[in-house]
C-alpha cells in the first residue's frame, strides 16, 4: 500500500508539473541586428521592436523577446558573426538591417536554410533568401530628396550628393534615384557624389572639406541625415546654401528651426523594429506571409510647419 501510495503521489506530482509546462507561455525569441549602436534611427528601431514584443506577447499569451545583437560600429562581417550566433542560441526568427548585402547573403540564407526566417528593414539584401523587407523605396527616396531641393533652389545652381556606406545598398540606390530626379532640371547640375563613414564626426568633417574645395556648392542633397546629428555641422548663414535631408531625428529638428534646412524627410524608423517584428511573429507563429515581399513604408516630411509636432514622437521612440 505504502509503496502503491508512493507511486500514485509521484506521478500526481509529474501531472502536475506537466501541466504547469503545458500552461507556461511559449517564449519566441527574435534577433534584431541594426547596423551600429549609436545611430539614433536604429535605437529606435530597437525601441519598436521592445513595444511589438510586450504588445503581441500580451495579445497572444506568449513571450516574445527581443535579443539585440547590433555592432558598436558599422560592421558587416560582425552583423553576419551575429545572425551566426542567433541561429545557434535557438533565436525563431532574425531581422537585420544590411551594412553590406553582399557580405550578409550567406548568413541570411543559411538562417533560411536553418529553419530560422529573417527579415530585413531599411537595407536590404535582395538576392538572399529573407522572406520580407521593410522600408521606403530607396529609388524614389533618393528622387523625393533631389525634387525637395530642386524646389527650394528654385530649380537651378551646383548640388553636391552626400551618401554614406559606399557599399549599403539602399544607399546606392537613392543615389541612383537623386540622379534621376536632377535630370528633369536643367538648371541644376550635380558636382559629386561624397561617400563617408555612417558616423556624425565623419559626415560633418565631410561636407565641411567639400565646401572649402567648392564654394560655389548651393545646394545639398543628403540621403541621409549622418552630419546633422552634429551641433552647428553647417557653416554657412541660414538660406545662403541650401539643404534637405533624409531623417528627422532630435538633433536635425533644430536645423529646421534654425533655417538651415527648409525640409527633412522623415523615415518611420521607429517602425523598423515593429513592424519586422510583427512581420516575423505573423510567420513564426501564425504561419501568416506578407502579400508581399517588400513593404513600402512612406517618407514623412518635416518643415517649420509641423516640426514641434513631429518632435513629440521621439519622447516616445528613443529610449529614456
Amino acid at each position: 500500500m505504502k509503496k502503491l501510495l508512493i507511486t500514485l503521489a509521484s506521478a500526481l506530482f509529474a501531472f502536475g508539473v506537466s501541466v504547469r509546462a503545458a500552461d507556461a507561455p511559449r517564449t519566441i525569441t527574435i534577433g534584431l541586428v541594426a547596423k551600429s549602436q549609436g545611430n539614433p534611427v536604429f535605437q529606435a528601431a530597437r525601441v519598436g521592436a521592445e513595444d511589438a514584443a510586450k504588445e503581441l506577447s500580451a495579445k497572444h499569451n506568449v513571450k516574445v523577446k527581443i535579443d539585440w545583437r547590433t555592432p558598436n560600429e558599422e560592421d558587416a562581417q560582425k552583423q553576419a558573426d551575429a545572425i551566426e550566433q542567433l541561429v545557434l542560441v535557438g533565436a525563431e526568427g532574425i531581422a537585420v538591417s544590411c551594412s553590406d548585402a553582399s557580405k550578409l547573403t550567406g548568413a541570411i540564407n543559411h538562417a533560411v536554410e536553418s529553419g530560422v526566417p529573417v527579415a530585413t528593414f531599411d537595407s536590404d539584401a535582395p538576392k538572399s533568401k529573407r522572406f520580407v523587407t521593410y522600408g521606403v523605396d530607396d529609388i524614389e527616396c533618393g528622387k523625393q530628396t533631389m525634387e525637395e531641393l530642386a524646389k527650394v533652389m528654385g530649380g537651378k545652381g551646383v548640388v553636391a550628393i552626400l551618401a554614406g556606406n559606399q557599399n549599403a545598398p539602399n544607399l546606392q540606390r537613392r543615389v541612383q534615384g537623386a540622379k534621376e530626379a536632377a535630370k528633369k532640371y536643367a538648371g541644376i547640375s550635380i558636382r559629386d557624389v561624397y561617400y563617408h563613414k555612417e558616423t556624425p564626426q565623419d559626415a560633418a568633417a565631410k561636407v565641411e572639406q567639400v565646401m572649402q574645395a567648392n564654394p560655389d556648392i548651393t545646394g545639398w542633397c543628403m540621403i541621409g541625415g549622418w552630419p546633422l546629428f552634429t551641433e552647428n555641422a553647417l557653416k554657412w548663414q541660414p538660406g545662403t546654401v541650401q539643404c534637405v535631408a533624409v531623417d528627422a531625428l532630435p538633433a536635425q529638428l533644430a536645423y529646421i528651426r534654425s533655417g538651415h534646412v527648409p525640409v527633412l524627410l522623415a523615415q518611420q524608423c521607429y517602425e523598423w523594429g515593429h513592424r519586422s517584428v510583427e512581420l516575423l511573429f505573423n510567420k513564426i507563429v501564425l504561419k501568416q506571409d506578407p502579400p508581399a515581399v517588400k513593404e513600402i513604408s512612406p517618407l514623412i516630411p518635416v518643415t517649420k510647419a509641423n516640426v514641434d509636432a513631429f518632435a513629440k514622437n521621439w519622447e516616445k521612440w528613443l529610449p529614456k
